[in-house]
């Protein structure tokens, strides 16, 4: 039952946990301004009393603002439209829509970390299609099967796991910060302003949930791709 589980989850559940993996790191990457504007972000700034009158539950409309790796989109109420800036790896992030007195303590983290998260999800991309291949090449016919059951092919297909991994995992972590200290930075901000500062709150947002989510995914067929190797190169001695 063990042997029976195991080979399930090497040969067909690690691969749709790659799949899975890239498709939201995709999403938190390119959320919010290719896709789902105003229901992923990295960090939001909504309306709140939180800041300004503590303790109270009212509830206020004002203008939202949605922060990712990519650029920025926002909306001057909750009925008006999400207008979003173009995307870019070293965006500037429009803040018109917030109020005047609010603090000019958000900013994008340096181009460099969008980018080394584009170059994590090439590398995320290769792994997994060398990951499924060699997983599934029982059904690829004798000659590919040859192929990906090569020492070097395999080796290959860890290394490049491994540092889809780890760059993308980093950089998320960079960013999270980043973002981590802006948010604590502006609260702080407006909270000094007592009842005059602006009826806004920041906060990280989803996006951050889906990468967590994504690398334990990814983790589970990087871990078999390490695995394999190790076999192969205990058996090959």
């Amino acid at each position: 039952m063990i042997a029976g589980l195991s080979k399930v989850i090497t040969l067909y559940l690690a691969p749709v946990l790659a799949l899975t993996s890239i498709i939201l790191i995709l999403l938190a990457f390119l959320s919010p301004v290719l896709l789902l504007q105003s229901r992923v972000a990295l960090l939001v700034v909504s309306p709140s009393l939180s800041l300004t009158n503590p303790g109270t539950t009212s509830s206020v409309d004002g203008p939202t603002l949605f922060l990712g790796a990519l650029g920025s989109c926002s909306r001057t109420s909750a009925a008006a439209n999400v207008k979003c800036e173009p995307p870019s790896l070293s965006p500037k992030y429009d803040l018109s829509a917030l109020p005047n007195n609010a603090p000019d303590l958000l900013s994008a983290p340096t181009a460099t970390t969008p980018a080394f998260i584009a170059i994590s999800i090439g590398f995320t991309i290769i792994f997994f299609f060398l990951f499924t291949l060699m997983s599934l090449r029982h059904k690829l016919g004798a000659r590919l099967a040859t192929v990906m059951d090569r020492p070097g092919i395999q080796r290959i297909s860890a290394w490049v796991g491994v540092f889809g991994f780890m760059i993308g995992l980093t950089a998320f972590l960079v960013i999270r910060m980043w973002f981590g200290k802006a948010v604590e930075d502006f609260n702080r901000s407006i909270s000094e302003l007592g009842g005059n500062g602006p009826k806004i709150a920041a906060s990280t947002s989803n996006g951050f949930i889906m990468i967590w989510v994504a690398y334990v995914f990814y983790a589970v067929p990087l871990v078999c791709a390490l695995a394999r190797l190790h076999v192969t190169a205990t058996v090959g001695k």
